[in-house]
């Protein structure tokens, strides 16, 4: 059967973020969907919840699996949340599973450091969309540079997204995943602080480091994430 991709974007964006990776897939017969998250995207509106995350998350990945196996793919914050999803106690139907940039505890003083920095970019005249602009004008390629924002930026969730991250069971879900897993981070990633100990707790984890990428490595590195994309497929294409 053929293999289904269900894609989850980070905190902050939307499903298109992930339109590189949309078009490669279907360009190689792989149905995808990306999904917009509570609070982001076409779900702009709406207040962030984990319940209502996990349900997007499931709704996707059960309708996925009624037409072949389903690879799960989940980027920073949604790369967090597709951890515990498929490390529920009983696990969903799930038979591979990409986690980029989020091989990091969202707890403590690290995740208190990024919600003050958050606020402090909330503070400024323009939210500090100036400053993310002219970074990301710097690090994303014309080929992704729109997709980014495309579906507008989820400010007014973030803080409240970051604080609920603080209650996963991450090491818990870690220990009980029993499919194929990659995690997918960048050199330059802030988020590896906890990188060894993922990979010393889960069970079936390759790591693949893309070289002088930060945190956006879908959209930084489109066509090396796509691959990655190509080898979890043919993995479960040969299971």
């Amino acid at each position: 059967m053929v293999v289904q991709v269900v894609l989850v974007h980070g905190i902050r964006t939307s499903a298109t973020m992930w339109r590189a990776q949309v078009d490669h897939l279907r360009e190689r017969g792989n149905p995808v969907v990306a999904v917009d998250l509570p609070g982001h995207g076409s779900r702009m509106t709406e207040e962030f919840t984990l319940d209502g995350a996990f349900a997007t998350i499931d709704d996707a990945v059960r309708d996925a699996a009624t037409r072949g196996p389903v690879l799960l793919s989940g980027h920073s914050m949604g790369g967090l949340l597709c951890i515990e999803y498929v490390g529920r106690e009983n696990p969903p139907p799930v038979a591979g599973f990409i986690a980029a940039s989020c091989t990091s505890i969202p707890r403590g003083m690290g995740l208190a450091a990024y919600r003050v920095l958050t606020r402090g970019f909330d503070s400024l005249p323009d939210r500090g969309m100036w400053l993310t602009n002219r970074m990301l004008d710097r690090i994303l390629p014309d080929e992704t540079r729109a997709d980014f924002g495309a579906g507008g930026y989820a400010l007014d969730t973030q803080d409240v997204a970051l604080r609920s991250l603080s209650v996963l069971d991450l090491l818990a879900a870690l220990h009980r995943i029993d499919v194929p897993l990659w995690f997918v981070n960048g050199q330059y990633d802030q988020l590896r602080i906890n990188e060894k100990l993922f990979m010393k707790i889960a069970q079936h984890a390759e790591l693949i480091v893309v070289p002088r990428t930060t945190h956006h490595v879908t959209v930084m590195r489109p066509r090396v994430f796509n691959a990655v994309l190509d080898l979890a497929i043919t993995t479960l294409e040969q299971t």
